[in-house]
């Protein structure tokens, strides 16, 4: 796997002060998306031990709530093993840290995916938070949390699995319609 950065203190890419991953590789390639550069799964730096440790220097900090990964898109083919490998050391290392993944996959695509794929499963089973779907640059919006497009969402991945159904950890609706969450 390779990656574009690592982003500390980051309040843009989810709850609280976090350490962001910016993967390498998409194959969506969205038009409008914010981070194009990040497409090419063979740009970039090689995702090592040295890489593994700034991240996990990071979540170290009291401050630190969590990790968030990006890109590119981190469930891209070639980069689910290691991201299986990451979310799993993470959830074992810092049990009290959350795991926010944004991905231009759908939750239901992902759930299908999951049934062939043991990695998307593994991930899916040590996540908190995933950002859903692809950009859509006619919905874009800059009051809604957390992503670029209304038709995006926020799920909570520990209670979707639990009630076997899609729980939102956020409902942006909600926020275009002026009510609070």
């Amino acid at each position: 796997m390779r990656y574009h950065n690592i982003t500390k203190a980051d309040m843009l890419n989810g709850e609280g002060l976090r350490v962001v991953l910016w993967t390498s590789g998409c194959s969506h390639h969205c038009p409008g998306c914010q981070n194009p550069i990040t497409w090419d799964a063979n740009d970039g730096l090689e995702f090592d031990d040295n890489a593994k440790k700034e991240i996990f220097q990071e979540l170290e900090h009291d401050w630190c709530s969590g990790l968030t990964l990006s890109g590119g898109d981190p469930l891209f083919c070639s980069n689910r093993k290691d991201i299986s490998k990451l979310v799993l050391e993470v959830k074992k290392k810092y049990p009290d840290k959350t795991i926010w993944l944004y991905t231009g996959y759908c939750w239901n695509e992902l759930l299908k995916l999951s049934k062939e794929d043991k990695d998307i499963d593994t991930i899916l089973k040590n996540i908190d938070v995933l950002l859903d779907g692809r950009f859509v640059l006619k919905l874009a919006s800059e009051k809604i949390h957390y992503v670029g497009s209304s038709n995006q969402r926020i799920i909570d991945v520990k209670e979707s699995i639990k009630k076997n159904k899609e729980i939102l950890y956020i409902d942006n609706d909600k926020v275009l319609e002026g009510v609070e969450v």
